[in-house]
This record gives C-alpha cells, sequence and structure tokens, in this order.
C-alpha cells in the first residue's frame, strides 16, 4: 500500500530559535506588534510504499529519529495516511 507522511519539527521550547526571534522582531516593524514568540521549524512530506500503516508508522519514526530531527535540539510529530 502507498502511504502519505506529514512530518513537523521544530526546535525544542527552551533553546533559543534566532530565525524566529528575528521574524518576531520583524513583526512590530511590518506593524503586527500583537504576534510574538513565532518559532520556526520544517514541515517534511513522504510517500511509503508498505504492508501497513503499522510499517508506514515504524519507517517515519527511523526517519525522523535517524536522519530528519536532530534530537539534541529538535521535537517532532507526524501523521501517516493512506495515500489517494
Amino acid at each position: 500500500m502507498k502511504f502519505e507522511a506529514l512530518i513537523n519539527i521544530m526546535p525544542h521550547k527552551a533553546l533559543l530559535d534566532p530565525q524566529g526571534k528575528a521574524v518576531t522582531g520583524s513583526m512590530q516593524n511590518i506593524g503586527l506588534p500583537q504576534i510574538t514568540n513565532v518559532r520556526i521549524g520544517k514541515r517534511i512530506t513522504l510517500e511509503i510504499e508498505a504492508v501497513d500503516e503499522a510499517e508506514a508508522n515504524e519507517m517515519v519514526e527511523t526517519a525522523c529519529k535517524k536522519l530528519l530531527a536532530n534530537l539534541i535540539m529538535e521535537s517532532y510529530d507526524y501523521s501517516v495516511v493512506v495515500a489517494k
């Protein structure tokens, strides 16, 4: 079966996010001072060929832990659905 995964990777809340801090500072410059505490991460989509959803989830988990996310600095979450 073919599955699609959507992965969100974000810096840990306890860590400084320089890119997010720069964007937060720029919000005031464009007239949006109400927007604060911007955090910037990554969104990754994958197509997976797997026997079932459990196997697809295992593959995504392995990809995140071993390659896509730096677990020291980032956290991740994901969803896996049957491809249309």
